[in-house]
């Protein structure tokens, strides 16, 4: 089982994500506005599967906890939490939750397809378990990995969240394994090792920039 954002896939950089929805809106913006624009975004933690919202206003606790239980919840969450920023139109929040949403906003580690591949011809089935609220399964086929993946099991589509072992349980089930001959790799010390509850082996990657992280997945064909 893998988790998606930070583990084999990173959405793009906040200043990169709202780059090219401004580019799309035909807004004529500075750079230094730009940049100064996407520092409180990112403070505010409005980029899904980017930085955690560093100070959480109140009225969006009970919001931000159930984010991943659906579509309308995970939009909700994160387009409030971009208008929490004076940004150069109100319309951008909309625009930016739909930017994240495309193959274009992410990149996958550079040892995702390799560690996939090397996985398939074993014989190893592989799970994408994630929090998430819309599908990725559009990104992986964008950049080519989709054949290596044998299920997808997704928190908004199960209406629950990881750590909950219920959503690691229908990953084995799907998978056809028993949870003690299962990995969890995930790169959250909290969401990704609920599977151990079950009696899976969970392995953490760290959650970098791709560029820092060339050869994160390698320990799994290791522990293999």
């Amino acid at each position: 089982m893998f988790d998606f954002s930070g583990t084999l896939f990173r959405v793009e950089p906040t200043a990169d994500w709202l780059r090219a929805v401004v580019a799309d809106a035909g807004l004529d913006l500075p750079e230094t506005e730009l940049t100064a624009c996407a520092a409180l975004l990112e403070e505010a933690g409005a980029l899904p599967g980017g930085a955690s919202p560093r100070r959480l206003p109140a009225r969006l606790e009970p919001l931000w906890r159930e984010r991943d239980l659906s579509p309308e919840q995970h939009r909700a969450a994160y387009t409030a939490l971009a208008r929490e920023v004076p940004l150069p139109s109100a319309e951008l929040a909309d625009a930016l939750y739909e930017r994240h949403r495309t193959p274009a906003a992410w990149r996958p580690y550079p040892d995702t397809a390799a560690t996939l591949g090397a996985l398939r011809a074993r014989g190893v089935p592989v799970a994408v378990v994630s929090n998430i609220g819309w599908d990725p399964r559009p990104v992986f086929r964008a950049h080519g990995v989709d054949q290596l993946v044998d299920a997808y099991v997704l928190s908004f589509e199960h209406g629950v969240q990881k750590p909950d072992p219920r959503l690691f349980g229908a990953a084995c089930e799907a998978l056809g394994a028993a949870p003690a001959d299962v990995l969890m790799v995930g790169d959250d010390a909290v969401a990704d090792t609920g599977a151990a509850a079950l009696g899976c082996r969970v392995l953490l990657v760290e959650h970098l920039p791709v560029e820092r992280r060339p050869n994160g997945l390698s320990a799994v064909l290791g522990l293999l």
